[in-house]
């Protein structure tokens, strides 16, 4: 059975993740009619657990921040980083320039549920169970096709699509969007625990990123939650792992390889089953075409070391609803100069950091005995996820002043 749905929608959103859910918000509160197409019922598993500073601006300008506070999620000020007997912090609230300095780390099942809650109470429509599995967004009205759980084909139309559909891609895997990253494959193995942490000079309020001891090219995440729980999981190119039946006593055993990560888990419970993600990494052709632009993740994504995922989606989000306003409002809108350019200015400066980090620059500089106080505070805004803050030295030329850094510790 195929028919034609409501033709009044303004805007059609592919998935209720984050990105999808701000720009449902933000469109709805400056009234326009949104429907948002979801796979999934909610909640569900993801990864993209610990958010940076950034995301609460973008949070706060949809409509939802009360929401999220009121969940009483893990506090989160900053992020600790480890490699053998060095350890180093950076304090978010000691950044370069104004916005917020702290937030939150989420299970991102409850986190993403609360979003979608705020905006359905918006007036955002929510249509769970959807499947989109081919698109015509060249005519004067898009269309998308879409499979229901029950096999029912619909077909939406509207005057606009935002993919925001995630590590699921629809857009780009429908219309060849898709490009290969400039990164080499890696692959994350990961789980929830029971962490049953018991020492007392362990932060809570901070992601711990732990350097492999023998490999600085691989690491491990340890994102604490509000309830005795944690995230912990191991990133590496595919080749370290070397094997096709990755388990829970495999990540168990990457994890003994650093001492320090180890005993901190001494006592831990590896309650559920582990999760991997391989060849994450992903770009595309470009990032807008006739009736339709991308967001987050189904545009481009680099690397989970730096927790850069979601507040690049919800950049995004922030920067689509406003080009279409004005766009519905008849003004002249330019997408490559008011969204894809300024949108990658952000995804360009993290990736400088991104690089460093896998060729063991960012390290050398973190992991640096003299300490330059101005200098943290500029990288430490970059690492809340203020990368489109043009007044810090450290966005503004990041790949010039960061090689120049770099340089330096490595003479020193």
């Amino acid at each position: 059975m195929s028919y034609t749905a409501n033709q009044d929608f303004r805007v059609i959103i592919i998935g209720a993740g984050p990105s999808g859910c701000i720009a449902g918000a933000l469109l709805k509160n400056k009234g326009y009619q949104v429907t948002i197409l979801e796979r999934h019922v909610f909640p569900r598993f993801s990864i993209g657990e610990s958010l940076l500073p950034q995301c609460m601006e973008f949070i706060n300008q949809a409509g939802m921040l009360d929401a999220v506070i009121k969940e009483g999620f893990q506090f989160k000020n900053g992020a600790s980083f480890f490699r053998r007997d060095k350890h180093t912090e950076f304090s978010f609230e000691n950044k370069f320039g104004e916005g917020i300095g702290t937030t939150f780390q989420v299970q991102r099942g409850r986190f993403d549920q609360i979003l979608a809650n705020e905006a359905i109470r918006m007036g955002v429509d929510i249509k769970w169970q959807m499947e989109v599995i081919d698109t015509n967004l060249s005519i004067d009205k898009p269309e998308l096709t879409v499979r229901t759980n029950t096999g029912e084909i619909i077909i939406f139309q509207g005057d606009f699509v935002l993919d925001a559909s995630g590590f699921g891609r629809i857009l780009p895997k429908l219309l060849n969007l898709e490009l290969p990253s400039s990164f080499p494959v890696r692959q994350a193995l990961f789980c929830h625990i029971e962490d049953r942490i018991d020492d007392l000079n362990f932060d809570r309020n901070k992601i711990r990123v732990t350097v492999h001891p023998d490999h600085k090219d691989v690491w491990y995440w340890l994102i604490p939650f509000s309830n005795g729980r944690s995230s912990v999981g191991v990133v590496a190119e595919t080749n370290f792992f070397d094997s096709t039946s990755l388990n829970k006593q495999s990540l168990i055993e990457f994890i003994s390889q650093d001492i320090g990560l180890s005993n901190l888990l001494k006592n831990a419970v590896f309650d559920e089953d582990t999760n991997s993600i391989i060849g994450y990494a992903a770009n595309v052709k470009s990032l807008y075409g006739k009736n339709y632009a991308l967001l987050g993740n189904a545009g481009e994504f680099l690397d989970p070391v730096f927790s850069s995922g979601v507040t690049i989606a919800m950049k995004s989000a922030c920067l689509a609803a406003n080009i279409l306003d004005r766009q519905f409002n008849n003004e002249d809108v330019d997408w490559d100069k008011d969204y894809a350019i300024p949108l990658q200015q952000g995804v360009d400066t993290f990736r400088v950091y991104v690089e460093a980090w896998y060729d063991g620059r960012f390290q050398d500089v973190i992991f640096n005995n003299k300490d330059q106080p101005k200098i943290k505070e500029m990288i430490s805004s970059v690492l809340a996820g203020y990368a489109w803050d043009q007044k810090n030295p450290y966005v503004k030329n990041a790949k010039l002043k960061f090689d120049a850094l770099a340089e330096l510790c490595r003479l020193e």
